[in-house]
């Protein structure tokens, strides 16, 4: 007691807050938070949380990804950074920067989650009626193509006219295509369309030239982010065409990230789109061709573009 009393005053004070210091300094150290991802822009993503402000949580190549089993517990399996998509649900471990951002030490999600968000990123959740009225689209698209082939057949002079109508179709269908995308929080600002062979999944020289020349020009892109949609034509099995178009859509995401140095940080996961979105008949070779495609698009957040 004595050799207590023979202290200075501040060192007792010190003393007894220390063991009080201490755990306070290590709670505020790690952060957790749960949330949708609304958002990617280059290395950060946004995080909507329910009654709160959304939050920047900035991805490192020290972000560890995983998908786990049961809600953010269980077994662990490592993902990449690209599957982290605008819609997906996730749990966020880290700790906050000068400018207020979470860098993230951990990234979890359910893989049902990550099912949920691509199918609902690619279109793949449309109600029964608007499936009905899809198959009742098909079928009478069949009958009119079935019609133009004999009317083609019987009268060779039409073929000109009826090749324009097609190319006029394939623009109008571009538009929407672009015109529909711009509709979301992205705007489109660049693109190019990879063909192949009849199931083939390797990229020709031709187009290798045209990925790294788009590659070059995101770059330029202020937080920019990479789309690639692979597609197969409907010939063959689904199962079959699902396959090709994923093989498809991850070639062309290697040649982005091995030659044209792309990050992960700014590229959404390939889309494997199948049979979907069809931009010609595939009742000729011809359309067939062009249906067998991959197609890459450089995306800018509107939040960021200001538009």
């Amino acid at each position: 007691m004595n050799k207590l009393r023979a202290l200075p005053l501040t060192t007792l004070i010190a003393l007894v807050t220390l063991p009080f210091a201490l755990p306070s300094q290590r709670a505020i150290a790690q952060t957790q938070l749960q949330g949708v991802i609304d958002g990617r822009s280059g290395p950060t993503m946004s995080v909507k949380q329910v009654d709160s402000p959304d939050v920047t949580v900035l991805l490192t190549d020290s972000t560890n990804v995983g998908e786990v089993e049961g809600v953010f517990h269980g077994r662990t399996k490592q993902m990449p950074m690209t599957a982290l998509i605008p819609g997906l649900p996730v749990q966020v471990k880290g700790t906050y920067n000068g400018q207020n951002q979470l860098v993230a030490d951990s990234v979890k999600f359910k893989g049902s989650d990550l099912k949920a968000a691509m199918d609902a990123q690619a279109g793949l959740q449309p109600t029964e009626q608007k499936v009905a009225a899809n198959s009742a689209a098909i079928q009478q698209s069949q009958e009119e193509l079935a019609a133009q082939q004999a009317a083609l057949q019987a009268q060779q002079s039409q073929l000109t006219a009826e090749q324009q109508k097609i190319a006029a179709n394939k623009a109008a269908i571009a538009a929407d295509n672009k015109r529909f995308g711009e509709l979301g929080q992205y705007n489109i600002l660049g693109e190019t369309t990879v063909l192949f062979g009849n199931g083939k999944t390797t990229v020709e020289p031709q187009y290798q030239a045209q990925i790294l020349q788009l590659a070059q020009q995101a770059k330029g892109v202020t937080a920019y982010i990479i789309q690639v949609q692979g597609y197969a034509s409907a010939v063959g099995s689904a199962a079959l065409n699902q396959r090709l178009s994923s093989e498809r859509a991850s070639a062309v995401t290697a040649i982005l990230e091995q030659q044209g140095q792309i990050p992960l940080t700014n590229m959404l996961a390939p889309g494997a789109m199948g049979t979907s979105s069809q931009v010609d008949s595939d009742k000729t070779a011809e359309g067939q061709a062009e249906n067998r495609r991959v197609v890459v698009r450089i995306l800018q957040n509107k939040g960021i573009a200001g538009s």
